[in-house]
């Protein structure tokens, strides 16, 4: 069977240092001319949500009316904001232990296609993956990104169609597997019929994972043979 293998980025792969809320609000300030609200940018739940998705709650929660209509220019400025981190996020950040090793084993395997389903941006996604050198491990051609749809599970089905269309073959139900560290990961996945493997390494535990009824749950990616078990099922 051949296998599609989409992969989260942030918690999953990598700790990107920790510049996502900061890329926010200066996307607001770009945006609006003005400095955002600091409560509320604390306050921002970002884990397993697309960039899109969390722009238009920021926006929201600053009653900016008709918040849609700043996406295009809010996400050019998130854009904007992550390549002026490029240097701290290969200083502060880092590939999550066992992701590499990964990566490579999946490589090697017949039929198996990897690329991401991630609420990053397709720019930013690229940066971050490529400041640890791993973005040549992926395809990024047929991936799902916050820039294809603000709603994650709708992902899913945004990468199998780019995947079918590249590769001449479908990728329906389990043939599409999907590796994340949330439970909204867990969520998109299981709302696209695609197995499912959660990876603690994010802010969640393995506990809290297997509540979420992952196909697999992992500790983390240290162990490639079982990390390979687990998402090839």
């Amino acid at each position: 069977m051949r296998r599609l293998v989409l992969w989260d980025i942030d918690g999953t792969l990598v700790q990107a240092g920790e510049v996502g809320r900061d890329i926010f609000t200066e996307a607001f300030q770009a945006v609006l001319g003005r400095d955002p609200d600091q409560v509320t940018a604390k306050a921002l739940v970002m884990a397993g949500r697309t960039d899109p998705e969390i722009a238009l709650e920021f926006l929201a929660a600053h009653e900016i009316a008709e918040g849609a209509s700043h996406l295009p220019a809010f996400s050019e400025a998130l854009v904007t904001a992550l390549a002026a981190k490029a240097a701290v996020i290969r200083e502060r950040g880092r590939a999550l232990p066992g992701a590499r090793e990964a990566l490579v084993a999946l490589g090697r395997g017949d039929g198996v296609v990897q690329s991401l389903l991630t609420g990053n941006l397709q720019p930013n996604a690229l940066l971050k993956l490529a400041s640890f050198e791993l973005d040549g491990y992926l395809d990024f051609e047929v991936g799902g990104f916050g820039s294809d749809h603000h709603h994650r599970p709708s992902l899913v089905e945004v990468a199998r169609a780019k995947a079918e269309r590249k590769y001449g073959t479908g990728f329906p139900g389990t043939a599409t597997v999907l590796v994340g560290d949330t439970p909204l990961d867990v969520a998109a996945g299981r709302a696209g019929g695609a197995r499912v493997v959660a990876v603690a390494t994010g802010p969640y535990r393995a506990d809290e994972l297997r509540a979420t009824e992952a196909d697999a749950v992992l500790e983390d990616l240290r162990d490639t043979e079982a990390a390979l078990a687990a998402i090839l099922g």
